[in-house]
């Protein structure tokens, strides 16, 4: 079926798309202004989640409405010159950007070099120590015996246990990018490398300068650091891993444009680690972030704020009225008074008008959706006496029964405020997508009746990559009882405050087995 001659149907509605398309102006003016304000100096520290495209998919609004949401209506395509512009101050902006990730991608190079140039200094320093003997002095070598050959094998073990050891631990794929060094883990390389330069030390002293003739005492040596060095690896294992496990605060993380809290309990981490497991709990914990929802108390207010209206009537030819204006005015501040007195029942009329509305659509919903599918089920069993050539492919299927369920679903997704979250492409994947693996109506809906987590949108919906991370102690600094930092965001911050999970103490009281037993009274009164 051929879906663009079906949207092209309803090109009388572009006049909508064109009115939208200004407001989107008007809303990537305000948001200009708005970061114009926000862009005070504040001491903060920024955190990298992986690369993500925003979730309001157009960068040039960041507001309502971002794309046309009448994609169940109309294909309209406007084209001619661009609307865009750059001001001096977005070019500066820009090029800071740039520059902030550049400086992050030379420091994470810079920090992958030096593990793997102390990686290969650790590996290769118990190797040299077996060879340079041979390669040096190798007619003064006294025999190596059969002790000598098995400390061989020791040593060849131990460092293949070591490698494995040190892969799984260190080399895994960042999940982001940290402000501030990891503190454990640079004391960690410290210590390896004061560590593997005191055995060179030792080793070139009284090994190198001697020239000692003792090989099997050489072979021990080597086997001596290989075991140092194992045991430095679990203490890795202990400060890295294991020393984090155990629960020590209760974080409270609140959402601050519309305050949906999460609470989760974390062991002794570091402020700017905690944030980090915050920010991952949050794409899979909170429901998606939502401007569009915001917007209708704001208007509300706004309506509210138009209503009061206050003239200046003072002027050197109305000195006379200057009284009777002072009255007037006066009048018309009470009567606005009165009237948000009375704006609580605005509200409620106009919240439940809004739940019936968004009843009806949903029944609407579910039956175009159902009916839709029956259809494939249809299709399903008449394919099945046809030819292979003539199969369709779950995208066909799903390309063929959308037209009879997109105006419903559109009109849902606005009446819910979701229309931004929903491309019309990302729909058909999941109809696809559920079609394939033979899923019902309901388990198609879920994903459009309730909001769901961050993750549950494709990578391109993401509301932002970077974090920054706003705090009064070092981020390098543990937890503390009472800590409070922000993550903010572009359209929202994440509000965290610690608190200490409080000593309990578990006393034990003993009951006697034997004191389980009772004894039936019967009365003459009684029925028993």
């Amino acid at each position: 079926m051929d879906t663009e001659s079906t949207y092209s149907g309803y090109s009388y509605y572009s006049g909508r798309s064109r009115g939208s398309h200004r407001h989107g102006e008007r809303s990537r003016d305000h948001h200009k202004s708005r970061s114009k304000d926000g862009s005070r100096s504040e001491k903060s520290v920024t955190i990298n989640a992986p690369p993500a495209e925003p979730l309001l998919g157009d960068s040039s609004v960041l507001g309502e409405e971002v794309q046309d949401d009448n994609w169940g209506e109309t294909t309209t395509a406007v084209t001619g010159t661009s609307e865009h512009s750059l001001s001096q101050e977005d070019i500066v902006r820009i090029t800071k950007d740039l520059e902030d990730s550049v400086g992050l991608d030379c420091r994470r190079y810079f920090s992958l070099t030096l593990a793997v140039v102390l990686g290969l200094l650790v590996f290769l320093t118990p190797l040299a120590f077996l060879a340079l003997p041979h390669l040096l002095w190798p007619d003064k070598l006294l025999v190596c015996g059969t002790a000598c050959e098995g400390l061989f094998i020791s040593v060849a073990f131990k460092l293949l246990i070591l490698l494995l050891a040190v892969w799984a631990l260190f080399f895994r794929a960042p999940r982001a990018s940290l402000p501030r060094v990891f503190v454990f883990r640079a004391l960690l390389a410290v210590l390896v490398l004061l560590f593997v330069v005191s055995y060179w030390l030792f080793y070139g002293v009284r090994i190198l300068d001697s020239q000692d003739e003792n090989y099997q005492g050489i072979v021990q040596y080597a086997v001596s650091l290989v075991d140092a060095l194992l045991f430095i690896h679990y203490l890795a294992i202990v400060l890295l891993e294991l020393r984090q496990l155990q629960p020590a605060f209760s974080v409270c993380v609140t959402r601050s444009t519309d305050g949906e809290t999460r609470h989760y309990n974390l062991g002794q981490l570091s402020i700017q680690r905690a944030a980090l497991v915050i920010i991952e709990n949050y794409y899979r914990d909170f429901s998606v972030h939502n401007p569009a929802l915001l917007t209708a108390s704001k208007s509300r207010a706004a309506k509210h704020l138009a209503g009061l209206k206050v003239y200046n009537v003072d002027g050197p030819e109305n000195n006379a009225a200057t009284g009777l204006a002072h009255s007037q005015s006066r009048a018309m501040i009470a009567a606005a008074a009165r009237r948000r007195d009375t704006s609580h029942n605005e509200l409620y009329y106009e919240e439940a008008e809004h739940e019936r509305r968004v009843r009806k659509r949903k029944a609407r919903l579910v039956v175009a959706v159902e009916e839709a599918f029956t259809h494939i089920k249809r299709m399903q069993e008449e394919e099945q006496k046809k030819a292979p050539g003539d199969v369709m492919d779950p995208r066909e299927a799903a390309q063929a029964i959308f037209p009879s369920m997109a105006r419903s679903l559109q009109k849902y997704l606005r009446t819910t405020r979701q229309q931004h979250c929903h491309s019309m492409e990302s729909i058909q994947q999941h109809l696809a997508f559920c079609i394939t693996n033979n899923m019902t109506p309901k388990a198609f809906l879920e994903s459009y009746l309730t909001p769901g987590p961050t993750l549950q949108y494709g990578r391109e919906r993401w509301l932002a990559r970077q974090w920054t991370l706003v705090s009064e102690a070092s981020v390098t600094s543990g937890l503390k009882e009472g800590a409070i930092f922000l993550l903010k965001c572009i359209d929202f911050s994440l509000v965290v405050t610690a608190k200490r999970i409080p000593y309990i103490q578990l006393s034990e009281e003993f009951i006697d087995p034997k004191s389980h037993k009772f004894v039936l009274r019967l009365q003459s009164e009684t029925s028993v």
